[in-house]
């Protein structure tokens, strides 16, 4: 593995015990060999950006994260607990403290903006007792600028929107940790960058940690604190944004090519 060393932003983040950690992860299908060794650690308020070109292992190492794929060999960790060994009654209350926002949204069709964010509050009702459930609603829309779209259909809403209102679900129960799926593909330049933003602000204002996956040079370079390569099964490469541009291995270089080249 390619490791970058900056101990003044490492120690600004990182406190004794990560909020994730996987230490030697390996998972095969078959004789289809994904993760062979992976390593991540995840601090408090950190953003991580996952780099790896399509069929790396990227999805496979998030579903071994939440404990929806066993893992062959290694230690997953999640707030200090090991998931491997997690009943399910532990994986689904462990899963409440990580919020999801899928690359497609995934907002459900059939339920107004409203009703998509009492989804969550009613199913883990228990969770947020005590808490009133239409201001929890209100103020997840103002956190992402959306509070007047709280009566309309998904299919009313544009794609930023939708990507909006799915971070504002998302953020509805009040994770420790985000994990984000190419949060800016499909979407133009600008609403892109506003997504970009909204990310800054939510780690900034709820102290939240991310691990995010994406492909989009210009949203890692803006939004990670730092940044780890999926080649070969493993994390190949780790470092900040200018650490690893700086990189001459050439299966480094090729993530960085086209921003290079403009």
């Amino acid at each position: 593995m390619i490791s970058t060393q900056n101990e003044n932003i490492k120690s600004s983040i990182q406190s004794p015990q990560p909020l994730i950690r996987m230490k030697g992860v390996k998972k095969s299908f078959g004789s289809n060999h994904v993760l062979r060794g992976m390593n991540v650690e995840l601090y408090p308020r950190e953003n991580v950006v996952i780099l790896g070109k399509s069929g790396s292992g990227k999805s496979v190492l998030i579903k071994c994260l939440v404990g929806l794929v066993e893992i062959d060999e290694g230690i997953v960790e999640v707030l200090g607990k090991s998931i491997p060994d997690m009943q399910q009654e532990e994986l689904d209350a462990i899963r409440t403290e990580v919020g999801f926002l899928f690359q497609g949204s995934a907002l459900y069709d059939s339920m107004t903006v409203r009703e998509n964010l009492q989804f969550p509050l009613r199913r883990h009702a228990e969770r947020m007792k005590g808490q009133d459930e239409n201001t929890l609603i209100i103020e997840a829309l103002k956190n992402v600028g959306l509070e007047y779209a709280i009566d309309l259909m998904p299919a009313e809403l544009s794609g930023g929107m939708k990507r909006r209102i799915a971070l504002a679900r998302t953020l509805i129960l009040q994770p420790k940790i985000i994990l984000y799926d190419e949060p800016t593909s499909g979407l133009d330049p600008i609403t892109a960058n506003e997504i970009i933003q909204l990310i800054l602000k939510i780690q900034r204002e709820f102290d939240t940690a991310a691990l995010i996956i994406t492909h989009d040079m210009d949203c890692a370079r803006v939004i990670s604190n730092r940044m780890i390569i999926l080649q070969d099964g493993i994390n190949y490469a780790e470092g900040t944004y200018e650490e690893l541009s700086h990189i001459q291995d050439p299966k480094v270089k090729a993530f960085f090519k086209e921003v290079q080249s403009r």
